[in-house]
Order: C-alpha cells, then structure tokens, then sequence
C-alpha cells in the first residue's frame, strides 16, 4: 500500500494555508514519496476565499488531497464565551467524522503519520486507538508553545485563588523562557476563569506532551531559550516532552497565499510601489488575519504616521464585527475616506500606500490571540522589536505612541540595532535553510525503512518579517 501522511487543520484560512504549507514541505523535500491528505471540517467558519484557495492547491498540487467532512453546525451566535469554546465544540462534534476517515484511509493506504492543529487536540485520542502516531503542529513560535504547555501548572499555582486573570492586573505569571507576563496580557482565552474556553485550553495544553512529537513554525537560531526550556522538560514539571521538531519558517509561496486565493499571480501595486523606496525607509504596517482596529484607533494610527513624516505601507482592515458568528467571515470593502482622517489619504500619497489586502524589522503591537506572548518574547528576550504602550483598559493606543514608536525604529540607536540584528537573524536563517545546520534530532518512528527525514531543515521560502 502506499504511504500516507494525513493533516488536520484548525479553523481559518491561516491555520489551513500554514497545514497546506506543512504537506507542500513533506512532498519537496521527500521526493514525493507520500501522498499527504488532509482532513476538512466544514462548517460555519468557511469563508469563499478559503474555498478558493483549497480549490487552487487541489488543482496545482496532484499529491496533495482533501477530504472533506459533511458540514457541521453549530451556534456561533453566543456573547457570553470566547470564540475558542465554538472551535472546540466544532471540532469535539467532528471526532466521528476524522475517525471514520482514518478507518477508510487506512484500508487503502500505510498512514505513517497524523498531523494535527492545536484546535483539533480531541482528534489525538481518535489517532491514538488507532494505532496512528500523531503529531502537533503549532503555527506559532517556540517561547508560545513553552508558555502553553506550561500553562497546566501556571493554572494549579493560582487554582485555589478562585480568580480570573483578566481580575488581577497586578500579578505577574512566570512561564519557562519567557519574562515575566501581566496577567491580563495572557492569551485571551485564558483570562475568564468561568468562560468555557478556558478549560478547553487548559484541555488542549493536557493533550500535547501526549502526542508523539511537536511540530513547530520556528527555526533553533530565531528561538535558542525557548527551544532548549521545551527540550529539557521545564514546561512539563510533572510529565515527559515529546520530541519537538523546529520545521520553519513556513510562507506560502507566491500566487498560493490568501492573497491571491483565486490562483492570479498578478503583483499587487503595492509591491510595485515599494519597489520604488529606498531600500530600509519605508514603516510595514499589518497585525494578521484577525487584526481589525476601531474607527478610532484607526484614526490615530493615521494621525501618528502623518506626524512621523515616515514613507509607509499600510494594510488595513474594516473594524470588527460586534457580531461574534462573523469574527472569521470575509468583510466588505473597506472605505478609506470614511475610516481616514479628512485629507489623510491626500496629504501622504507621496510617501505612504494604504493596501486594502487579505526581512524588516518591527514594532510589536499585540492585539489577539498569542501575541501578547510574542510582544514579550520578541521585545525582552529577542531583542528584536520596539513595544507600543497601550492603555490596560482597552489595548487602546494613542496617536502620539505611534509616532514615537516608528520614529524610534527609524531615527534612533535603539532602531539601528533592531535592524542590525534582525539581518543577522534573517542570514542565520538563511543558512539553516541552505546547509541544514542544525544538529540532527531524534527522528519521527512512522519512517519508511531508509527514508531519513530531518524536520529541522526547511525548504519554505525565507520571506521573515524583519
């Protein structure tokens, strides 16, 4: 039979372009010598573009294959719960389905590996019984993924306290390989004791030192602390620490990204408008799939790139929808003259561009999900971003700040050695990528007999944002 490698995505385009990345990596570096399927649960969350892109990859990439799962509904109208509390009983819903499908693949083919998101950790289980070795890929860094596994005992240290974070501004967390964190800067889910999703993610974190290894979107150099805090075992005081695998960076390649979901590889204008700025001057403004501003903090943000006097490029989103069954839908087009200061778009045509759009170094600006944690990996412990300072109340950030903290990267000592490192960073990259520097790890026991897989040498584009 022939050798297989099943994948098993999260919900959004982000977490399925990451997986699709992960099986494009497999096939290239391997000579094909496995068909990598991937396992879909559709629902709600599915938005055209994502549709697009998965019709693309199915029509472009031969050995990659999709089974998708009969749609699932469940209530994504809820005010009351963190929208991780929908994903998990999304994806507890669709057990049946993933073990149905391990079942039918396994009567045609050698499953040699399931690879799983870190939202479909009630899928492990599933694997497990089947004899399927079975692995996490987490999209994120390494100083996260230490925060995460380590957040079993954070939650047993403050347990009998019967508070939740987002109550108790004034304590600090201390995670291996990270400084020490706010409480109320915790991922999102975290922070409600009494939201469901808290105890899912207490349930996911459970689950990972249980898989038969960790994949993570990181290279050894980008990361060295939180890497080698994973690998001693620090994070799981109580347990044993799967092997970890450092398989990044993984980027979608050009004309694959959700971007250009359609499969049009035409170059955006804002490329081409970049291309004609001298080399390190221009400010890269872009906060993720789900980086969505108000009205007002949009404004500001104008306001502090218009005093820096600064060239920039711009990505901007409509606000968000206070309508939580939209978190993850396509918006609308957005209107520019509306969400802009009066005469904002005229007085910087010269030196800034505004993309409305799905190595520099950077301006840490948390605004969901993990990257409160980023902010403090890659501004205390990196060294390699400036932080902005915003209000505790509602992250709110004023237009001064952004004007203080982009000259300060562009004007400043303090910036020049940000730049300098992160080119060191992206050349040391490089070379892992090219030489495959990194010291071999135990490797992956599905391998077909003489097959050697290193994960820690990528072959994915080095497109860092440095």
């Amino acid at each position: 039979m022939d050798d297989a490698i099943v994948l098993y995505p999260g919900p959004g385009i982000g977490h399925v372009v990451s997986m699709i990345e992960l099986g494009k990596l497999i096939l290239r570096r391997y000579s094909h010598r496995f068909s990598i399927i991937i396992l879909l649960s559709t629902g709600p969350f599915d938005t055209p573009p994502t549709t697009s892109y998965i019709d693309h990859i199915s029509q472009t990439n031969p050995s990659i294959s999709f089974d998708r799962f009969p749609y699932l509904s469940v209530d994504t109208s809820s005010s009351t719960c963190n929208i991780v509390a929908v994903f998990s009983e999304f994806f507890r819903l669709s057990a049946s389905n993933v073990l149905h499908a391990l079942q039918q693949l396994s009567k045609t083919s050698t499953v040699r590996a399931f690879i799983i998101d870190y939202f479909c950790a009630s899928a492990l289980p599933v694997a497990r019984d089947l004899g399927i070795p079975t692995y996490h890929f987490l999209t994120t860094g390494a100083a996260v993924v230490a925060a995460v596994l380590y957040f079993p005992t954070i939650h047993k240290q403050y347990e009998s306290s019967n508070k939740s974070f987002k109550d108790m501004p004034t304590t600090f967390l201390h995670f291996p390989g990270l400084p020490p964190l706010q409480a109320t800067r915790v991922l999102e889910p975290w922070l409600n004791r009494d939201d469901p999703a808290y105890d899912d993610m207490l349930y996911f974190s459970e689950l990972l030192p249980k898989s038969d290894g960790l994949l993570i979107n990181t290279f050894h150099d980008l990361e060295p602390i939180a890497v080698k805090t994973i690998r001693e075992g620090t994070c799981v005081p109580n347990g044993q620490t799967p092997p970890v695998y450092c398989i990044g960076p993984l980027i979608a390649d050009t004309g694959e990204d959700e971007s250009n979901i359609a499969g049009s590889v035409a170059r955006h204008g804002c490329l081409s408008w970049l291309d004609t700025q001298p080399s390190q001057s221009v400010v890269f403004l872009c906060f993720g799939s789900n980086g969505t501003f108000s009205p007002a903090q949009v404004k500001e943000i104008a306001n502090g790139l218009e005093r820096s006097g600064k060239r920039f490029l711009w990505v901007v989103k409509n606000p968000p929808s206070n309508d939580k069954s939209k978190q993850i839908a396509v918006t609308a087009d957005v209107d520019l003259d509306a969400l802009m200061p009066e005469g904002f778009l005229e007085r910087t045509k010269d030196r800034g561009m505004v993309a409305v759009v799905a190595g520099v170094p950077m301006v840490a600006w948390p605004l969901y999900a993990e990257q409160h944690m980023n902010k403090a990996a890659l501004v205390e412990v990196m060294k390699m971003d400036i932080g902005v300072e915003q209000r505790d109340e509602d992250m709110f950030v004023s237009g001064a700040e952004v004007e203080r903290r982009v000259r300060e990267l562009m004007e400043c000592e303090e910036g020049r050695e940000l730049r300098e490192r992160s080119r060191k960073t992206r050349e040391m990259a490089l070379a892992a990528w090219k030489d495959g520097v990194h010291p071999p790890l135990p490797l992956p026991n599905w391998l077909m007999s003489g097959v050697k897989i290193d994960w820690n040498v990528s072959e994915s584009s080095l497109l860092l944002s440095f």
